[in-house]
């Protein structure tokens, strides 16, 4: 059975504040195969305090560079789409074919479009002939909070990681707790 106990918060991998272990569930077997924990106040409060702490140094990083390293996680995305494909398939029952093509193709096509999406954006604008010294810059609003849910969790996550990336945000993900062991992986992509 897998450990999976840690949480991704500031760059490291931690122990919850207080232990509250949950069983995923293989539904091909009805079998418990990873524990985990779930997170409480303690812990929600400490990633969010450092998502806030890292918020204006990742919103004044050049989309240029949010780009690149948006860039950077599709290719190892693509790299570990074996492992995520395996670990979809283990803690929500989908078959490894379509784990392979349609869970993590999602995840690596949403991608994909973020980054081109990315470099047709002006994040930097003229407001208009009429102020032709003024601009709209447009930034970062803050935390991000992502949710997803235990179906096609890389469709969902992809969806919001991608987009917290791209406009500077960074960002709180908490993945469903019947099927968070792809989230897990995800997060080692980005680190």
């Amino acid at each position: 059975m897998l450990e999976k106990r840690d949480f991704y918060i500031d760059g490291a991998w931690v122990a919850p504040a207080k232990p509250n272990d949950h069983h995923v569930i293989d539904p091909s077997t009805e079998e418990p195969c990873a524990v985990i924990s779930l997170g409480g106040q303690e812990d929600t409060d400490k990633a969010v305090a450092a998502a806030k702490a890292a918020l204006p140094g990742w919103m004044a990083t050049p989309p240029e560079e949010r780009i690149a390293l948006l860039e950077k996680l599709l290719e190892v995305y693509n790299e570990r789409a074996e492992d995520l494909a395996k670990a979809m398939s283990l803690e929500m029952g989908a078959p490894i074919d379509m784990s392979r093509s349609s869970q993590v193709g999602a995840g690596s096509y949403h991608l994909s479009n973020f980054i081109k999406a990315a470099k047709a954006f002006e994040f930097e604008s003229p407001l208009g002939d009429h102020a032709p010294n003024d601009r709209i810059i447009r930034e970062a609003v803050g935390v991000a909070a992502l949710i997803t849910p235990w179906n096609w969790p890389m469709n969902q996550i992809t969806l919001k990681v991608g987009a917290a990336v791209v406009a500077g945000c960074t960002m709180v993900l908490k993945p469903s707790e019947e099927s968070p062991i792809d989230a897990m992986i995800f997060a080692e992509l980005m680190d």
